[in-house]
């Protein structure tokens, strides 16, 4: 079995973290978000994996390479013709797939459950989908399926009055029916060619679609505070096994919990470090508290602040004299004190669909 994670789109619920890096390639725990669901697919046994990218894509390529890194082969596919829809992104890479059955992986969607019994499943009722379901408080935001007598009859995508509890996640195993689908169904209001139509287009013509309920957690990380969540879940799972110091830590800090840290890095006097919190290679703090939660990636400077709960990428400086919490930094930036210089007064660059709370 091959597998395809969908790479692509423009993220613009994520911005303005996404005008410079690709959403997939955002750290969770200081790891590429993308690599979890590589890391899912080996686990469930499968080691072709197609991944599809915007045109032009260069930096997911170097993030991930061949795929050797976890014994499988990946390769890329262009989304030709731009974003248009999950459904599209199956036609496309159907040359490379051939006639085979496949997972689809939303590359944007962590589990921290297996999804081998979805793979399982699939052979087992020798289905021509099976979609893995998740109990979700806002179904309005996701296809959604109406279920009957234990089988799913139909697929709405975002329905205004979802008919059941359930989201359909981003993880789905097919069988070549599929393609037949996705060429048949018309693009939607929204212009896209919805995964959702061609779920109920193998329903109406014959096919069976299965399902089974995600185990553990889900979330697909649509939107900024989902990034926290994802962030924050993902740190939960550190094991003391995983707390390597390898950094310089002097001997007036404080570390407890499950703290990781790496090579080069710098830990002060008067510091408080208190996990499940991960820490980059050559960073520098000093004089600060950093919290449960919280992920700073490499080449930062933190100096005289307060964190907790919060996402800080690749070369930020902070030395804000106050607490942050709940936080996405981006890289390279900066969160200096409104004092540190004059006149007095909170200075700011903003840039579009930025959030800053004073």
């Amino acid at each position: 079995m091959k597998a395809i994670i969908a790479a692509g789109g423009r993220a613009t619920r994520m911005r303005p973290i996404t005008h410079t890096i690709n959403k997939h390639l955002i750290p969770l725990a200081n790891r590429p978000m993308i690599w979890y669901a590589i890391e899912k697919i080996v686990d469930a046994g499968i080691r072709d994996i197609l991944i599809n990218v915007n045109p032009g894509e260069v930096e997911l390529q170097k993030s991930i390479g061949d795929g050797s890194r976890w014994g499988s082969r990946i390769r890329y596919v262009e989304q030709a013709g731009g974003p248009c829809g999950l459904a599209h992104i199956i036609s496309n890479a159907e040359p490379l797939i051939g006639d085979e059955p496949f997972l689809f992986y939303l590359g944007d969607n962590i589990v921290l459950g297996s999804i081998k019994n979805l793979v399982d499943a699939f052979y087992e009722e020798k289905a021509d989908a099976m979609l893995a379901l998740s109990k979700v408080p806002d179904p309005n935001r996701f296809g959604v399926p109406v279920i009957e007598n234990g089988r799913i009859i139909k697929v709405i995508e975002k329905p205004e009055k979802p008919p059941s509890p359930f989201a359909v996640t981003g993880m789905y195993v097919y069988s070549p029916r599929i393609f037949e689908a996705a060429k048949s169904i018309r693009p939607s209001e929204r212009g896209e060619l919805e995964i959702s139509d061609a779920h109920t287009w193998l329903i109406e013509h014959g096919g069976h679609v299965g399902f089974r309920e995600v185990t553990g957690w889900w979330k697909d990380t649509g939107k900024p505070s989902d990034l926290l969540v994802g962030n924050a879940l993902l740190l939960d799972l550190l094991t003391k096994e995983d707390s390597v110091q390898a950094g310089d830590i002097h001997a007036d800090a404080t570390v407890s919990g499950r703290v990781r840290i790496g090579k080069g890095t710098r830990i002060g006097a008067n510091t408080i470090l208190r996990g499940p919190v991960v820490i980059g290679e050559n960073c520098t703090i000093e004089s600060s508290y950093i919290g449960p939660f919280t992920s700073i990636g490499d080449n930062a400077d933190i100096r005289n602040t307060e964190i907790e709960h919060s996402l800080i990428m690749n070369n930020v400086r902070i030395q804000a004299r106050t607490r942050i919490v709940d936080a996405i930094i981006g890289m390279s930036a900066q969160v200096r004190s409104a004092g540190s210089s004059l006149p007095s007064g909170h200075k700011l660059i903003i840039g579009d669909h930025t959030v800053v709370e004073l």
